[in-house]
């Protein structure tokens, strides 16, 4: 039986509970012989704040880069509202994402046939200016294409690229990246390009249509959220962080999280929704741990949980009772029990 060595990084609000629960579901697989999870805990945003003044530690660091997977809760809070800015709790989830060279974010939205209702379609003293700009490369828009391109070649073959080239010089240039390399090296794949808000506008009108949409940072956080709510709730969105693949090994540095952020309105009171952060744990379980058919059969359990009419508060309709973030963990382990 494979072992696989993984850093879990609660953090702050809900963090901790929803993390409890992924805990839950990795003991399953080890009882049940498919494979073993040696798990570490560490620090990371208003936590580690608190104990080391840092969004981070040094030492946490080291542990996520010795990691084959890294899984991650919830950072931030108003606790923390007024810590100096590089200590701010994000400021770990983004020094993570920058260490470990994690430049590929998967969002799957993915809307579960039980859950189909569910789904919506002046300061005082003078003038202050800020600019942020967006800057890219070839190479680094080649990175994520080639990502999105090798995605769709085992999913259903269609990569839908976003950007504004209409107005963004950086848009110009990823349209380009992208129908290069898709010409190079891709021509087997179908491509189309859609403006951002143009696509934000569709991904409510018709979902189905799309397949992998590759995009930017600034447009991923936008229609990522618009999806979300196709699956009916934020609770509900897992998403990885993938690095390029070793040279020698094959394996990519990875960090796996819920799309979600760290409620601290309902933190302590077990109300929070696991789904998203076990679906973080399926995804590493298909691409850090090639446990292709264990994830198969975690994303199975969770559709199954939720078509016998489980829900938590965020996904239940009006009127219908909900269970807290155990029951939703100790359902997805019954499933598991019931499939395997």
């Amino acid at each position: 039986m494979a072992t696989f060595n993984v850093l879990l990084l609660p953090g702050d609000g809900i963090g901790p509970e929803v993390a409890k629960e992924v805990e839950k579901v990795a003991g399953w697989f080890d009882k049940a012989g498919i494979a073993s999870f040696n798990t570490e805990r560490d620090l990371v945003g208003g936590a580690a704040y608190d104990a080391h003044k840092v969004a981070i530690s040094d030492a946490a660091m080291a542990r996520a880069q010795a990691a084959d997977a890294v899984m991650f809760g919830a950072v931030g809070g108003p606790k923390w509202a007024d810590v100096p800015y590089n200590a701010r709790p994000e400021a770990g989830l983004l020094r993570l994402r920058k260490d470990m060279e994690l430049f590929a974010n998967l969002r799957p939205a993915v809307c579960y046939p039980a859950l189909a209702s569910a789904s919506s379609l002046k300061p005082e003293n003078g003038e202050q200016r800020a600019v942020d700009t967006q800057v890219y490369t070839t190479h680094e828009i080649e990175r994520i294409a080639r990502v999105a391109f090798d995605l769709a070649r085992v999913r259903n073959n269609k990569v839908t690229s976003t950007e504004k080239h209409n107005v963004m010089r950086s848009g110009v240039l990823w349209k380009k990246v992208v129908t290069d390399l898709h010409k190079r090296d891709y021509a087997d794949v179908t491509l189309e390009h859609h403006l951002a808000d143009a696509c934000g506008m569709q991904l409510v009108r018709w979902p189905k249509q799309y397949d992998v949409i590759v995009c930017d940072n600034l447009f991923g956080d936008m229609l990522s959220d618009v999806a979300a709510m196709l699956t009916g709730s934020l609770g509900m969105l897992p998403s990885a962080s993938l690095g390029a693949p070793n040279a020698v090994t094959g394996k990519r540095k990875a960090l796996y999280e819920p799309v979600h952020g760290s409620a601290p309105d309902i933190a302590g009171k077990g109300l929070a929704n696991p789904l998203a952060m076990i679906g973080s744990f399926a995804m590493a379980l298909r691409y850090s741990f090639g446990l292709g058919e264990a994830a198969d059969l975690l994303d199975k359990a969770m559709a199954n949980v939720l078509a016998t009419g489980v829900r938590t508060a965020d996904i239940a309709a009006k009127g219908q009772n909900a269970v807290g973030t155990t029951d939703m963990g100790d359902a997805v382990i019954q499933a598991l029990n019931q499939l395997n």
